[in-house]
C-alpha cells in the first residue's frame, strides 16, 4: 500500500485519540514463425516442462508457411463498449469503454481505450511436446466483418501444416464479458499446453502517468485468496513465474481491468482453477515501455477443446461482485487481514454516495452531506468519550495523590486506583474505546475515495476531478485550519499544557502537508467532518467549564502613591 496512506492512517489514529488525551491529562517468441522450445510453460497437471524464463526459441521444421494476409480488425459494438478482434492471431486489440472518458491529455476526452497497441491480449501459443505453435501469428478467416453484441457469435478459423484452429467469441451487450470457446485439432493424442496472452498491462487513460504505473498490477485468485503483484515491484527484464492453480488472473490499472476466467464448477458448488500458472517479464528500458509480457498457462486436452472468459472493463464494484469467485478483490477495499472488517463499511459508503448522486446530487455535495451524516451517527460515541474524559479530569488530583502515597507498593496502588474508579463511577478506558469504534470507517474511506471509479472525473467548484488532488491546494488548507479550530475549541476551560499545545499546533500542519496530494474528495470529507464536530466540542467545553469553573483572578497589588519616601 502507498506509504502516504500508511502515514495518514497512523496520524488519524493519533488524532482520533487526542480528545481522550486532551481531556485527561519468456520473453515471447519472435513473430511470424512456429517454434521449438527447450523450456516451456506447463500446467500443474500436464507432463510438459515447467514454465520458465528465457525459453530458447528456434525456427520450426514447417517450411510450407502460407502467404501472410492483410490484418483486419472486426469491430463489435454495444452501448457499453466497442471491442476490436484482429484476424491476425484472433486476439483482442481494442476495448473502448463508451461510458468512461479518457483523462489522458493527449486523447482529448475520447472513450477510454484500455488495450495498448501491439498487446497480445487473447492471442495464444500451443505447446505440444517440444513444438510451440505461435497461433497468435496465424491469419484467421472471420464469420462476419462487423457485428452488434448479442446478435451472433464471431467465429474465426485458421489452419497451417495439418493443424486447424477454430475460435468462437460471444459478446454480452450489457456486460464487459467475452466468452471464448475454441478447438485445436491435429496435435496428436497427448494434447498440450495453451499459453494465453494477457497483454502487457493496460493503456494509460489517466492524467497522472506516474500514478497509473504505480497502480499497474497482476492479481491472481487461487482456490483460497487473491494476491496482488505490482508491476513496478518486479525486476525489469527478469521473468517471474506464479504457480497456480488459479480461478482467474487479472491485469489492472487504477480503475480498469482485463481478467481471464477459467473455472470448473463442481457438483459440490466449489470451483477448481484451470489456470496452472502465470509468467510475467517486465520490459526493460531498451524496449521503450513500462509494461510487461504476461502469459497464462492452461492444459489443452487430447480433443483440443478449451473455453475461458475475459472481462475487459471498469472496476465497478457491483459488476465485479456479480462475476463471483471473489472477483471484487481485484480492486480491494482494505488490505489482507483487515478486509473482512473494512470491506462492508467501504461498500456501504460507496453505495450511499452513488445513491445520492443518482438522486441528482453532485458528488461534491454528496461528500459534504455524507460527512455530516457520519458525524451525526458518531455523535453519541464522541459524546460518551468526551464525558468519560471529563470524569477522569475530576478524579485526576485524587489519582495523583494515591500514586504518590503508594508509589513503593504497586499492588496496593492498583487496589486503591480501582477503588477510586468504582467510587466515582469512572471507566479509565471509557474515553478511548468509543474513539476506536469509528476507525473502520476512517480506514474504509481511504479506499473508497482513492479507488472508486464513480468519483473519477467528478468535478466540484474549481476542482475538475475529486479523485485527484486539489490543484490549488485550497481544500487541504481548509482541512488543516478546521483541525486547528477543533483543537482550540476543545481546549476551552482547560489548564494550559505546553507539551499538548505544541502537539496541537503541529498536527494540523503535518496533516495538511500529508493530505496535500491526496484525493480532493478525501480532503473535502475530512474538512466537513472537522467543521461538523465544532458544535459538539463547544457544547462539551461549556459543560466542562460549568462543572469546573476557573478560579477567580487574584486582586491586583496596591500601587503606592508617587512622591512619598520614608
Amino acid at each position: 500500500m502507498d506509504r502516504r496512506v500508511v502515514s495518514a492512517i497512523v496520524l488519524m489514529m493519533a488524532i482520533a485519540m487526542l480528545p481522550a488525551v486532551m481531556f485527561k491529562r519468456p520473453p515471447a517468441p519472435p513473430p511470424g514463425q512456429d517454434t521449438v522450445v527447450t523450456t516451456a510453460p506447463a500446467p500443474a497437471a500436464a507432463p510438459a516442462t515447467p514454465l520458465g524464463a528465457g525459453a530458447a526459441m528456434v525456427a520450426a521444421p514447417d517450411s510450407t508457411l502460407p502467404t501472410i494476409q492483410p490484418e483486419r480488425v472486426i469491430r463489435v459494438t454495444s452501448p457499453l463498449f466497442r471491442y476490436g478482434v484482429s484476424t491476425r492471431g484472433g486476439g483482442l486489440v481494442e476495448a473502448s469503454l463508451e461510458g468512461f472518458r479518457s483523462m489522458n491529455p493527449a486523447e482529448a476526452g475520447a472513450a477510454s481505450q484500455i488495450v495498448p497497441a501491439g498487446a497480445d491480449l487473447l492471442n495464444f501459443l500451443v505447446v505440444a511436446g517440444r513444438d510451440t505453435l505461435a497461433i497468435r501469428d496465424w491469419d484467421f478467416t472471420p464469420s462476419s466483418d462487423n457485428l452488434v453484441a448479442g446478435t451472433a457469435p464471431l467465429t474465426l478459423t485458421a489452419s497451417r501444416g495439418g493443424v486447424s484452429v477454430e475460435l468462437q467469441y460471444r459478446f454480452v451487450p450489457d456486460n464487459y464479458l467475452i466468452a471464448v470457446q475454441g478447438r485445436v485439432t491435429g496435435l496428436g493424442p497427448n494434447g498440450g499446453t495453451l499459453l494465453v496472452g494477457m497483454g502487457e498491462g493496460l493503456r494509460n487513460t489517466e492524467s497522472d502517468s506516474v500514478e497509473h504505473h504505480r497502480e499497474a498490477a497482476i492479481v491472481t485468485k487461487g482456490l483460497s485468496e487473491s494476491e496482488k503483484h505490482a508491476l513496478a515491484g518486479l525486476d525489469a527484464g527478469v521473468a517471474t513465474t506464479y504457480a497456480g492453480p488459479f480461478e482467474w488472473v487479472g491485469v489492472k490499472s487504477k480503475y480498469f481491468v482485463t481478467a481471464l476466467f477459467a473455472v470448473d464448477s463442481l457438483e459440490s458448488g466449489r470451483s477448481s482453477g484451470r489456470i496452472s500458472g502465470v509468467w510475467a517479464r517486465p520490459h526493460d528500458a531498451s524496449e521503450g515501455s513500462l509494461g510487461a509480457d504476461i502469459l497464462a498457462s492452461m492444459a489443452l486436452p487430447a480433443d483440443g477443446g478449451f473455453a475461458y472468459s475475459l472481462y475487459a472493463g471498469p472496476m465497478e464494484y457491483p459488476r465485479l461482485r456479480a462475476m463471483g469467485h471473489d472477483f471484487y478483490d481485484v480492486n480491494p477495499y482494505g488490505w489482507p487481514g483487515f478486509r473482512t472488517i473494512i470491506r462492508p463499511v467501504a461498500v456501504a459508503a460507496r453505495w450511499l454516495l452513488v445513491k445520492m448522486h443518482e438522486l441528482g446530487i453532485s458528488y461534491g455535495l454528496a461528500l459534504i452531506l455524507f460527512g455530516i451524516l457520519i458525524r451525526l451517527a458518531l455523535w453519541p460515541l464522541n459524546q460518551k468519550a468526551m464525558r468519560a474524559s471529563m470524569q477522569m479530569q475530576v478524579v485526576q488530583p485524587l489519582l495523583k495523590e494515591i500514586q504518590e502515597r503508594h508509589k513503593d507498593d504497586p499492588q496496593r496502588l492498583q487496589q486503591e486506583m480501582f477503588k477510586l474508579y468504582k467510587e466515582y463511577n469512572v471507566n479509565p478506558l471509557g474515553g478511548c474505546w468509543p474513539m476506536l469504534l469509528p476507525m473502520p470507517v476512517l480506514f474504509a474511506l481511504f479506499f473508497v475515495f482513492q479507488n472508486t471509479i464513480e468519483l473519477r472525473g467528478a468535478g466540484f467548484l474549481w476542482i475538475d476531478d475529486l479523485s485527484r488532488y486539489d490543484p490549488l491546494y485550497i481544500i487541504p488548507l481548509v482541512m488543516g485550519l478546521s483541525m486547528d479550530l477543533v483543537s482550540k475549541v476543545g481546549q476551552m476551560g482547560m489548564e494550559p499544557n505546553p507539551q499538548m499545545k505544541m502537539m496541537l499546533y503541529l498536527m494540523p500542519v503535518m496533516m495538511t502537508v500529508l493530505f496535500a496530494k491526496f484525493a480532493a474528495g478525501l480532503n473535502l470529507y475530512y474538512a466537513v467532518q472537522n467543521i461538523a464536530s465544532v458544535p459538539q466540542q463547544w457544547l462539551l467545553a461549556q459543560e466542562r467549564m460549568k462543572r469546573n469553573p476557573a478560579p477567580p483572578a487574584a486582586p491586583p497589588a496596591p500601587v503606592k502613591p508617587a512622591g512619598k519616601k520614608k
